[in-house]
């Protein structure tokens, strides 16, 4: 398959990726191997482009105050934190056990998202453990007792299975911190776009970089994003919280499936 073709099915996954507020680096890898890239060509290019189509839609959401930076910086780091203990002790797990964890929690991020969540107006009275903040037009409030403890065990969860934990970035902060979907996609939109260009820049230290396949790819996830991030402005919150639910537990689906081949 040319890179022309290629170019636009990277399109069309960013478009889609970036509505449902994910990285997309299952779909962007396994497009590489299927035209024929080698494992190491295909991350790095995964990588570059989870990392451009983010940071495109990012724009995107700075400029229309969609971006809750505390909370990107609060969540970022909480999960970053045990993605290395989580890291860590995964070399303990067998590969096949880590995939069906992993699936696992596909599968509940995508059902809980499909369950009817009200979001809510405005923010409950600050408590000992409630932090508040503005965003937006709006003011929020989260309850620490159940962020944090959340927080950490995406991070662990997401450490254990080598991602970025962008699946469960948006279900995190609409169900534990009560976040509006299209802030919770904006603000998981950059965390997404940090982690995945610290992977590319490892990856192209060791030289797996083909400039001829992957900047024509490259400006198709741009214009994705760009594309992806306006509609996703435009699109009911409901509509939203569909469109990441399928897209997860196709993920779900597409890792068992590799799991059961594989094994």
């Amino acid at each position: 398959m040319s890179v022309g073709w290629v170019s636009i099915l990277v399109f069309v996954i960013a478009v889609l990726m970036t509505i449902a507020g994910r990285g997309g680096g299952n779909f962007y890898v396994l497009l590489q191997l299927v035209v024929g890239a080698s494992m190491h060509l295909a991350a790095t290019t995964g990588q570059f482009l989870m990392a451009s189509t983010s940071l495109a839609a990012m724009i995107v959401f700075q400029k229309h105050r969609a971006v809750v930076w505390p909370m990107a910086i609060f969540i970022g780091l909480t999960t970053s934190l045990m993605a290395f203990v989580g890291g860590f002790i995964s070399h303990g797990i067998d590969g096949w056990t880590l995939k069906m964890v992993f699936a696992g929690m596909l599968v509940l991020a995508g059902i809980l998202m499909l369950l009817p969540i009200r979001e809510r107006e405005g923010a409950p009275p600050a408590g000992v453990l409630t932090w508040r903040f503005r965003a937006g037009e709006g003011t929020y409030a989260v309850d620490l007792r159940i962020a944090v403890p959340v927080a950490l065990a995406t991070g662990l969860f997401a450490g254990m299975v080598g991602v970025s934990g962008g699946s469960f970035l948006v279900p995190l902060m609409v169900l534990a911190c009560r976040l509006p979907m299209r802030l919770a996609v904006g603000t998981a939109t950059v965390m997404v776009a940090a982690t995945a260009f610290m992977g590319f820049l490892g990856h192209l230290s060791r030289g797996a970089f083909d400039p001829v396949w992957i900047l024509p790819q490259t400006a198709a996830a741009i214009a994705g994003g760009v594309l992806g991030g306006r509609l996703t402005l435009r699109t009911k919150p409901k509509v939203l919280k569909r469109i990441f639910a399928i897209t997860t537990l196709a993920a779900a689906v597409f890792l068992c499936v590799n799991a059961a081949m594989t094994r």
